[in-house]
Order: structure tokens, then C-alpha cells, then sequence
């Protein structure tokens, strides 16, 4: 029988009838049972008896060898002894005889062990194995004490160690030599028991293999690995790489703990500042995949989305297209475009706005194919090759869409409506304000239509937005400063409400942006921003007490009217936008050395400082480091004209109650944060024009405090804050598009070198889409002139009623 495998249970044979595989081959096998066991406990005890005599034949057959070994090996040592006694009484000449005999009996000695190892081997192959070469003595004294101390020590161990189950225990019983009442008796053989000795043989005391040779806890260790690597996205479709947890950025908790005199210790790393940017994209960008892919808003603490139309208008992914290309993060941006492929249609029953549409959607579009066409090494995707199917994809979305929001210019005046219905083609009046416009909004299409034109040669793009330009410069505007809100009804303007905050601020951005986008060959928009420029110096410029930080306020009601001294964050788009007017994307250095360089282009860069140097101090002033949505100053009765002498503390002091406190204030209602990129926008500017490195200095610490102050745990991403001023603030559960469009991308370009998107080779739309400069060529021309004015800047009388 095989001692291996005794039950000859091999692979295989378990699903056989039991008793008709049993094969017996000792007399015992076929003894009755003395209980009426199941087949499995007839086969055990069958198979213990049989094993049970054979361990006796095999105890008898060695024993017999080892007597005839010991009896040949005592004759031969006997015969040896005599010959030497015999040898010593005969002396030396008796000496070579004696060595003789001795080989004679050491021949004979010889003889007689291979003579009974003959025998042994004999035996041996009556038996299913081989006898061991090392045979114990199963006579030797030894063996009762190691049996009793064996016994004694297995008797400390508890019932349940001993007898693990009723089958098994059987199966021990019948193995042990001695019957049930000496299990606990020295195994066969030390070297290999066929049971453990007590306390290492099972139970919850026995021994234990390693726990890294145990192949559950390894099996169960691959799996929580696998888990871990899933989870991550590590082999994510759309990801390049697993995002860690903010709380293990030791970046971040690095730069808190040196504070501002890391800079002093060491040399900064813009690049890997940039890439920390980039990170935070990663994040937000896939925890809008992960909780809300497809939809419109994204609610990142509750981690869900909502639509603003039936089937989603593409508002988050359309606007943060251009983003993901400069970021290189080609596998989300290879997501994004499948599903512009695949699910976006504009062919929707749904009311849109006119202004945000064109500048998120329309202009996103339109950026992507931009960038797509001339840097194809920015995550590049074979889909939009030249020759490819895709390969007009970005374009031909934007085209169907320009068409749809083209309805909007159908109105009497050819001032646009505020909102187009999609699928039926048509422009609605506003909800609000007796129906009139937004000022800002219908002049901030101008960049995107014009760019479109260009691309497809349909000049009716072109001529429909243009035309918006006139008629608003026709309203005679005082100053150039235009009220918040004009007709679409009659083109004209309502209310007397002046600012340069919302539904006022980018009508003054596109007026120097469209004169650079055609390459400086409109000089209309260029006169119409210094006139407006200008005015803003006259009515709006003032500074505040006791510190006398430069600030643009507001007229509510009109120029006639008081002065407030309430600034939108918006507002602080205004120093970048003065400093690219002024030099026109080169650097200050190189602007200067031009000989159309004047003391007001002097002037004009001297207020871009100031008025960057106050957006900076919003920041400074919130307990969070993150500027309030609205905030006002502390200015004299009557204020400050705009030549009234100045000079703003350079630093601002971090203490509680420093003196420059005083000149800021913020109400508890408009301290909320969304994320807007206003600042950091006119921090690239600035850094890209003057060269002067605080302000890149001041974007990381901007950048750092939208890391500590609005993450969502469980890599939710970032949100906007209802209370900024208090820590911890208190969130707003609203992560805004312009988040991924804005200000991240701002940051990311004021920490990367300058060549990438030269502001003199481009122009950014007010929404950060990047759109190429271009010659208007023979189809296009500025299509209007302004009216002739008087001394005053007002349309002359002769002028007007034309």
C-alpha cells in the first residue's frame, strides 16, 4: 500500500462510489464494524486497521533485521578481539600471519553484512517501501522515557487540541501503537511524525506557518492591493496617473511650516509649482468624471450633478476642452471629446443665455480647434489629424451652435437678446430689468463671431456683431463710460448705472482685445478704450483712508451722482487688461524702447501696479486668504480726485489690527468665494509685462490658500465658499466651470515659461479661451466709423440725429 497516500484518495477519485474504489489488501480490511458507520467512516477505519498492521509488519520485519545486523556485527568484533590476544602472546615474528587471519575475517565480516543486507532487501520488497537507513530501536530503554515525557506533555494541551474532530481522532487511534489510551506516544519515527508534537500540531495554541507563507493572508493581501489599485484608477481609462489625497501633499504642509522664508532658503521651482497646478486639475477634473460626468453643474461635497437642459449642454467639459490640452492630460481630454461625439446635440427645446453661451461654449469650441490645429504636440489625440474623420469635430459643434445663438441678433435694433431658445431658432427678450440687456453681455461676443467668420468666410458672423459695437458707441456715452443696460427693443441705453463690476466689466476687455486680434488694424476699438480709460480716471478713481490704496468705484446713479466705494472682485481684472493695452502683449522693457512709448503709457503702467497692488490686499485682508465676492473701502467725504497725492504701504502688515485694515471692508453678505480668476488673471499679465517676480510670488500664495481652504474630502474636488472671512469657512457645495476654464489655467500659465501662449501672438476671450491673432484679409473690414465729436467728447449736434 502507498504510506503517502494510504487512502488512495487521489485527485479525481472522490466522485467514484466509495466502497467499489476501496482495495484492500490485508487480511483486516474485511472485519466487521462494531457501529453502524457511514461509507466514509468504514473506509477511514478500514484503512487505520490496514495501515495499523502493516506499521506492525514493518515494526516485526525491522526489528528482525537489526537482530541478525548486531548478530553478525558482535561475531565479527568477538573474532577480532581473539585474533589480536593471540597476536600479542606470539610476538613479532608471528605478526605478518596475524594480518592474514585479520583480512581473512574482515572478508568474512564483509560477507556477512552484505549477506544480511541481502536479507534485508529481501524483506524489503515484500513491503510498499523502503526500510529507513537510520532504523530506531524500538527496545532501547531510551525510547519508554522519551514515550512517558512525550505522553506528559501532551497531557498539558487541551481536549480540544488532541481531539480536533471525532473522524480524525478516530483515524489517530487506530494509528497509535498502543490503542486509544496512548495517543500521546513518540511517533513512529522523531524526524517525521505523522503528527505534530502538543502545542504545535492545530488548535488555537498549535503552530502556525509564517504569516507570509500562508496562502490565505497572501490571497487576501493581492485582493486588498487589487482593491486599492481600482480605486486609485491607477488603470483608469481616462486617468494618467492616481491623484493623491490632499492630506498627503507634503507639499503643502511643507510650505506651511516655512511660511514666507522658504524663498530666502532656497530657489524656487516655477515648474514644479506648475505641476502642483496640475494636480489640482487631475482632482477636479475626476471627481466631476467620477460623481457627475456629462452634467452641467457639479456639487462636489454632496457629489452630484444637474443639467441645465434635457441632455446637457456640455458646460463644464466644453469649457475646460483648452485646459486640458495645455495641461497635456490627453486620456481626459480623449474622454471629454467621445462625448462631444457622441452625446452633445444642441437640438434642444431649451432657453439659453446669449452672453455665457457664447463665451463658455462657442468659445471653448472654438479654442480647442485652435489649439488642436496649430500645437498638435499638446495632448495630442490621432482623432483630430488632418485627413481624419474627427478632424473638423471642435469646429463643426461650434458652427451649429453659432447658428442656433445667431437668433439672438434678430431683434429690432440688432442689439441681441439675453437668451436664444436652441432648437427653435429664436431669441427671447430678458426676464428682468423691463427686458433690456446687459450692456457687458452684448458686447462680449464680438472675440468668438469674429474668430468663427474668420475660419468658415461666412462674413455674417462677422457684420451681426460689429454692428453691436456701433450701436452702443452711438448712445453718446459720456466719457466712454457706458450705463449696465441697453435695449434690444430700441438700442438704447436704460438706467444710468455705472460700473466697471458685473454687467459692465468686459465691454471695456473687448474693446482693446478686438483691436489686438486683428493685429492692431481696427483703430476704432483702440480710441474708444483710451476714451473710456480716460474716463474711468475722471469719474471713477479715487483712494482710500487712512493708507490711500487706489480704487476704481462705482456711479449707481450716474455721473452726476455719488461715488461708491464698492469694488466687485470683477473689478480686478483691470490692471492686466491697462498693462496689455499698454504694451500690447511685449514686455514693459521692450515697449519701451518704441518710439510710440508716452508719459501716459508711463502713467497707465503706474495704475496697473496700483490697482493690482489693492486686488492683492482683498486677499490679504480674509482670514482664509481667498477675496471676497464683494468688498468696500473706507474713502474720504468728498473723495479723493484722481491727482490727489498717494502712496499705499508697499507690504501689508499680517497683524490683527495693522493699520491698513482700516481701509478695507467686507459685509457678512458678500464674503462668499467662487473661485473667480479676476486676480490671477491680472497677476499673469502683470508678471508677463513687468517681469517683476512678487507677482508670481502672490499667485502661489493665492494658489495655496484655494488648496487649504476649498478641497472636498474623499477627492471631491474644490468648491466655491458662502463665508471665505472665517475659518473653517463655511462651503457653498458648487464647484463653478470657470474653476477648470480660469483659474486654474491662469495659474498654470503664470507659473510656466513665457513662450507658451505669447500674449503678443494671442488673445484670451473673457472666459480664458485662448484665440490666435489674426490679419482680416480682404473679406473683412471694419464695417462702421465713429461719429464725429465735439471738444467734450459728445457726439457733435449736427451728428446726432443721423
Amino acid at each position: 500500500m502507498n504510506v503517502r497516500d494510504p487512502f488512495n484518495l487521489r485527485p479525481g477519485s472522490l466522485n467514484r462510489p466509495p466502497i467499489a474504489t476501496w482495495k484492500p489488501s490485508n487480511r483486516n480490511s474485511h472485519a466487521p464494524t462494531a457501529n453502524n458507520l457511514s461509507p466514509l467512516h468504514h473506509i477511514i477505519r478500514t484503512a487505520a486497521t490496514a495501515t495499523q498492521s502493516a506499521a506492525a509488519d514493518l515494526r516485526e520485519k525491522a526489528g528482525e533485521a537489526v537482530q541478525s545486523a548486531q548478530q553478525v556485527l558482535g561475531e565479527a568484533a568477538a573474532a577480532a578481539a581473539a585474533a589480536l590476544d593471540d597476536g600479542d602472546n606470539d610476538g613479532d615474528n608471528e605478526a605478518r600471519p596475524q594480518q592474514q587471519r585479520q583480512s581473512i575475517d574482515i572478508e568474512k565480516q564483509s560477507q556477512a553484512k552484505d549477506k544480511a543486507k541481502g536479507k534485508a532487501k529481501a524483506k524489503d520488497k515484500d513491503m510498499s517501501f523502503a526500510v529507513p537507513k537510520n532504523v530506531p530501536s524500538f527496545t532501547n530503554p531510551q525510547r519508554q522515557l522519551e514515550d512517558r515525557l512525550w505522553a506528559a506533555s501532551s497531557s498539558s494541551t487541551s481536549s480540544s487540541s488532541r481531539q480536533r474532530s471525532s473522524v480524525i481522532g478516530g483515524v489517530q487511534n487506530f494509528l497509535s501503537p498502543h490503542g486509544n489510551n496512548t495517543r500521546a506516544a513518540l511517533p513512529m519515527y522523531k524526524d517525521k511524525p505523522y503528527m505534530y508534537p502538543p502545542g504545535r500540531g492545530g488548535g488555537a495554541a498549535g503552530w502556525r506557518a509564517p504569516l507570509y507563507r500562508r496562502k490565505r493572508t497572501c490571497g487576501m493581501l493581492m485582493l486588498v492591493l487589487l482593491g486599492l489599485v481600482w480605486w486609485t484608477g491607477l488603470f483608469a481609462g481616462h486617468q494618467e496617473r492616481a491623484v493623491r489625497k490632499l492630506d498627503q501633499w507634503g507639499w503643502l504642509r511643507q510650505e506651511g511650516e516655512e511660511g514666507g522664508t522658504g524663498r530666502a532658503r532656497r530657489k524656487v521651482d516655477w515648474l514644479k509649482r506648475r505641476e502642483r497646478v496640475v494636480e489640482a486639475m487631475e482632482l477636479s477634473w475626476d471627481a466631476y468624471e467620477r460623481y457627475a460626468w456629462g452634467y452641467d453643474v457639479f456639487h462636489p461635497e454632496s457629489k452630484k450633478g444637474e443639467q441645465m437642459a434635457p441632455k446637457g449642454l456640455g458646460w463644464i467639459i466644453i469649457d475646460s476642452l483648452d485646459t486640458l490640452m495645455l495641461m497635456n492630460l490627453t486620456s481626459r481630454l480623449t474622454h471629454a471629446r467621445e462625448w462631444l461625439s457622441k452625446s452633445l446635440t444642441w437640438d434642444q427645446d431649451q432657453d439659453v443665455n446669449t452672453f455665457e453661451t457664447t463665451i463658455r461654449m462657442l468659445g471653448g469650441l472654438l479654442s480647442a480647434h485652435y489649439l488642436s490645429t496649430e500645437y498638435p504636440n499638446l495632448a495630442p489625440i490621432a482623432d483630430d489629424d488632418p485627413g481624419t474623420a474627427g478632424e473638423d469635430l471642435y469646429l463643426e459643434k461650434a458652427k451649429d451652435l453659432a447658428d442656433r445663438l445667431m437668433a439672438a441678433f434678430d431683434s429690432p435694433s440688432g442689439i441681441p437678446y439675453a437668451s436664444v431658445n436652441l432648437a427653435k431658432y429664436k431669441g427671447i427678450l430678458s426676464h428682468a430689468d423691463l427686458g433690456a440687456s446687459s450692456t457687458a453681455e452684448t458686447t462680449t461676443l464680438q472675440l468668438e463671431f469674429k474668430y468663427l467668420a474668420k475660419l468658415t468666410g461666412e462674413k455674417e458672423f462677422w457684420d451681426k456683431a460689429e454692428k453691436v459695437m456701433k450701436l452702443v458707441d452711438d448712445n453718446d456715452a459720456v466719457d466712454g463710460l457706458v450705463p449696465i443696460f441697453i435695449f434690444a427693443t430700441t438700442g438704447k441705453f436704460h438706467t444710468n448705472n455705472i460700473r466697471l463690476g458685473s454687467r459692465g466689466d468686459s465691454y471695456y476687455e473687448y474693446l482693446i482685445k478686438q483691436y489686438l486680434q486683428t493685429n492692431k488694424q481696427e483703430p476704432v476699438y483702440q480710441d474708444m478704450w483710451r476714451e473710456a480709460l480716460q474716463g474711468v480716471r475722471k469719474h471713477l478713481i479715487t483712494y482710500t483712508e487712512p493708507s490711500r490704496f487706489t480704487i476704481i468705484g462705482e456711479r449707481p446713479s450716474g455721473l452726476e451722482g455719488e461715488l461708491s466705494p464698492k469694488m466687485d472682485h470683477l473689478v480686478c481684472f483691470m490692471p492686466g487688461t491697462i498693462a496689455l493695452a499698454v504694451t500690447g502683449g511685449l514686455t514693459e522693457k521692450e515697449a519701451k524702447k518704441l518710439p510710440t512709448w508716452t508719459k501716459q503709457d508711463e502713467a497707465d503702467m503706474q495704475l496697473a501696479r496700483e490697482l493690482m497692488h489693492t486686488c492683492w490686499g482683498m486677499y490679504k485682508w480674509m482670514a482664509t486668504g481667498l477675496a471676497a465676492e464683494i468688498t468696500y473701502f473706507n474713502i474720504g467725504k468728498p473723495p479723493l480726485p484722481e491727482s490727489a497725492p498717494h502712496q499705499a504701504p508697499p507690504e501689508f502688515d499680517p497683524s490683527p489690527d495693522a493699520e491698513w485694515r482700516k481701509d478695507y471692508d467686507v459685509k457678512p453678505m458678500d464674503s462668499h468665494n467662487l473661485q473667480r480668476p479676476e486676480t490671477v488673471e491680472s497677476l499673469l499679465y502683470m508678471w508677463r509685462i513687468t517681469g517683476e517676480t512678487k507677482y508670481r510670488d502672490w499667485g502661489w500664495e493665492m494658489f495655496k490658500s484655494f488648496m487649504n481652504y476649498t478641497a472636498v474630502e474623499e477627492g471631491g474636488g474644490f468648491t466655491s465658499l458662502s463665508n471665505a472671512n472665517k475659518i473653517p469657512p463655511t462651503s457653498r457645495d458648487n464647484m463653478e466651470s470657470f474653476w477648470l476654464a480660469e483659474t486654474l489655467k491662469y495659474f498654470y500659465l503664470l507659473f510656466s515659461p513665457d513662450d507658451l501662449l505669447p500674449l503678443d501672438k494671442v488673445v484670451l476671450n473673457t472666459e480664458a479661451h485662448p484665440l490666435p491673432r489674426f490679419d482680416m484679409g480682404p473679406l473683412f473690414s471694419t464695417g462702421w466709423k465713429r461719429k464725429p465729436r465735439d471738444s467734450g467728447g459728445r457726439i457733435a449736434e449736427e451728428k446726432r440725429d443721423e
